[in-house]
């Protein structure tokens, strides 16, 4: 598989960066990464996965629009329920929302 950092790189937030930062500095311990932000290893193990959610959807050749919507209920800032409404009418009126 061909990387292309910039696609996704580019993308995530500072904080996302400086995760990943720590996540390589400890080895890829999450539990280490648990005691460096004094969380719990389930909260860091779901940031983890969060943040490989971002990267899949970034790698993926989708609608902007489509993108930008799957990001925000990554990161909480978007319910699932409303996210899927968005995206059905947005999908039905091919970019028009009615």
């Amino acid at each position: 598989m061909e990387l292309n950092h910039s696609l996704w790189l580019e993308k995530l937030e500072p904080e996302d960066l400086n995760f990943i930062r720590s996540f390589i500095l400890a080895s890829g311990s999450l539990k280490e990464i648990a005691k460096q932000y004094q969380v719990s290893y389930p909260t860091v193990r779901l940031r983890l996965d969060r943040l490989i959610q971002k990267i899949e959807l970034f790698e993926q050749q989708e609608d902007v629009f489509v993108t930008l919507i799957k990001k925000l209920t990554i990161d909480d800032k978007l319910d699932l329920n409303t996210a899927k409404v968005i995206l059905s009418a947005y999908s039905q009126g091919k970019g028009e929302l009615k």
